[in-house]
């Protein structure tokens, strides 16, 4: 089937079947001329990275309530961000979200720019968040590969080759299939393609609008597709966090550094995370009082490692002078305002 041919009935399909998300114009809307907000495809494809539609859902909807234009998010302080945007993790997401804010109010009048080149140097905006903006937001003909558009690329043409040694191949024939009519609804589509019918398991060819045409369907191939290359073991860190509370219910917190991993992030103090098999440091508590280990751990996983972290607690005194961290009031604090393994660390001990 010729590539035009392809992209049409995907269209086609897309027309009967895009999922209702709140960054999105639906497709009879974009028909008549209607285009999404810039700043909104921009949110939600930052939201999106590395993670999933039914967990973006609410926090966009949450972030575009407190801050509905490009100029209210520039605007705010960045411990606001950084609450809101605890538990979606890869924080470096959120440093770089109020960067390219303030780029954009600072350098293009409030204005999310059209043009390519000058997207790709935005802060936090690489070449697949240019092209999905391109394309979603300003009906460029610019090819979109997600991991989704990878596994409908590998299944459509039936490629062996593991990823990421695949991309350069996968990105040509997404290319290829991009048309110059509608290519945002297009892209649109073969996103949808990949998380409602092209799935990791199970895929249901059977109402796939592209079955015909699918190489892998026809060899039977589908399922064990994409191939990826088998992926290191991941290390194991340990770590201690101190969770000290003040009489009068004051928490004792820190700012994370902004470089590095939880950067920019509230938590609790404590030691430098290390491999496990080393023996735990000799860290000095963040403020002098009776601390006691909990029993039981915090276990979490980074992309890159497993962590467990022991908890140890404190009721400190009116009067007590932290060597680090500040004590954030009660009536201030928020347990979701913090990441995930911080939260873990409070919710092991309450």
């Amino acid at each position: 089937m010729a590539p035009d041919a392809l992209s049409d009935s995907l269209l086609d399909w897309y027309d009967v079947h895009a999922r209702d998300l709140p960054w999105r114009v639906a497709p009879q809307d974009r028909k008549a001329g209607v285009l999404p907000d810039p700043y909104r495809v921009w949110l939600s494809e930052i939201m999106l990275q590395q993670t999933t539609v039914a967990t973006v859902r609410d926090y966009f909807e949450r972030f575009i309530t407190r801050w509905p234009t490009v100029n209210d998010l520039a605007g705010t302080k960045d411990a606001d961000v950084m609450g809101e945007w605890a538990g979606l993790g890869y924080y470096a997401r959120a440093r770089n979200l109020l960067k390219c804010a303030r780029t954009v109010v600072d350098n293009h009048a409030g204005i999310f720019p059209a043009d390519h080149a000058a997207l790709l140097k935005l802060p936090g905006i690489g070449p697949y968040t240019a092209a999905a903006l391109g394309s979603i937001a300003f009906d460029q003909p610019y090819a979109v590969l997600d991991g989704n558009v990878e596994r409908v690329m590998a299944r459509l043409f039936d490629i062996h080759t593991p990823l990421p040694e695949a991309k350069p191949d996968l990105m040509a024939r997404a290319e290829m299939l991009t048309p110059e009519h509608r290519p945002g609804d297009y892209a649109q589509a073969v996103m949808d393609l990949g998380a409602t019918i092209c799935t990791p398991k199970s895929p249901a060819c059977g109402i796939c609008p592209w079955r015909e045409p699918c190489a892998a369907r026809a060899r039977g191939t589908a399922p064990e597709l994409p191939k990826k290359t088998r992926k290191k073991t991941k290390p194991v860190r340990q770590g201690t966090v101190y969770l000290g509370q003040r009489a009068d219910g004051a928490w004792l917190l820190e700012t994370r550094p902004d470089k590095g991993l939880l950067g920019g992030m509230l938590g609790w103090p404590g030691t430098a995370w290390i491999d496990a098999a080393e023996p735990a440091p000799d860290t000095p508590p963040p403020c002098a009082g009776d601390w006691e280990a909990l029993p039981g751990e915090v276990r979490h996983t980074f992309t890159h490692f497993h962590l467990i972290l022991q908890v140890r607690t404190a009721l400190l005194p009116l009067d007590a002078a932290p060597l680090r961290g500040d004590f954030l009031p009660r009536a201030e604090f928020r347990p979701s305002d913090l990441p995930t393994v911080m939260r873990k660390a409070y919710d092991l001990a309450h």
